[in-house]
């Protein structure tokens, strides 16, 4: 026992994967719990049809899901993100910081990469994890949007978004959850690019001189956060624009409006030209500061206290 232990303290692959995924599923929690009611106003702004849209605008869609829900409509369909988001960013996190291992070898375990390894990671990350993502995301999206359909008098589907992700595995299998996952594809590479690139640029350029990343305050961890995740939707709204609108489009493939990505594309611009691909930034943009600070914030202290305690 005494020699697992010391192969456990000489920071084994199992640890590291321990660590990773605690600390990211910590920060799941929290993203989740900060940036959901942000995400309900975002997902019916971006999903609402042009020709007779059922919000005026983010305040207005704000006042009419309160009106209509309550409290509750804010956070609709956080039971899959909620559960998703702990596995979703374990892997996320995880997956991340093995890259960084995997760029860094043996001989430059501990120290810090360069900037185009960090943004080489964030790449890799986001293929992975988009086959992770992108059925929550999926699951979420039709529930977020349920109102909207109700409101033009279309009949309520799913009950919860358990009750959804269900009907819709038992229906379309695999092929159905897996809905607009070139879409998720085409947002995660580049976005995650961005999203841990600049966090790492921020975490380097704000450390103390002669100090380690681990010697960052407070104050500095939630502006590299926030840093990170403002760029990752400035510099990539378009994209989850049309992977929101292909997840949320029909479940059954003979009656969707959108026949793949280049087909999405041309048609959203029919409707309101480049306008369209920008509906929903106000609340996205709100939520991406506060959710991604507190997220990358918890799951570094998260980090740091595991480390001295396993």
């Amino acid at each position: 026992s005494e020699v697992a232990w010391t192969m456990w303290r000489e920071d084994s692959f199992l640890r590291r994967t321990t660590l990773n995924s605690m600390s990211g599923t910590c920060g799941g929690i929290a993203i989740c719990m900060v940036g959901h009611p942000f995400d309900t106003l975002k997902v019916r702004l971006q999903t609402q049809p042009s020709g007779n849209p059922v919000y005026k605008g983010l305040v207005d869609c704000f006042v009419k899901t309160m009106k209509w829900e309550g409290i509750g409509g804010l956070y609709k369909g956080v039971g899959s993100p909620l559960a998703g988001q702990m596995f979703f960013r374990a892997t996320l996190f995880t997956t991340y910081y093995q890259m960084t291992e995997f760029f860094a070898g043996k001989e430059r375990r501990g120290k810090r990469l360069s900037i185009p390894e960090y943004f080489m990671s964030g790449m890799a990350t986001g293929f992975t994890v988009a086959f992770v993502e992108g059925p929550i995301d999926m699951f979420k999206s039709k529930m977020q949007v349920q109102i909207i359909r109700a409101k033009s008098g279309q009949p309520i589907i799913y009950r919860n978004v358990f009750h959804c992700a269900y009907v819709i595995w038992k229906g379309y299998g695999i092929r159905g959850i897996y809905q607009g996952l070139s879409a998720t594809l085409l947002r995660n590479i580049p976005a995650n690019s961005i999203f841990f690139g600049f966090y790492e640029i921020s975490r380097g350029y704000l450390t103390p001189e002669g100090g380690t990343v681990g010697d960052l305050s407070a104050g500095a961890l939630l502006f590299s956060g926030a840093f990170g995740g403002l760029l990752y939707w400035l510099l990539t709204y378009p994209t989850d624009v049309i992977k929101s609108s292909m997840q949320s489009d029909d479940v059954v493939k003979s009656k969707r409006q959108y026949r793949g990505i280049v087909d999405c594309v041309r048609k959203m611009y029919r409707e309101d030209g480049w306008r369209r691909f920008f509906r929903g930034l106000t609340p996205c943009l709100m939520r991406s500061l506060p959710a991604n600070a507190t997220m990358f914030f918890v799951v570094e202290r998260i980090r740091l206290f595991l480390n001295k305690r396993l």
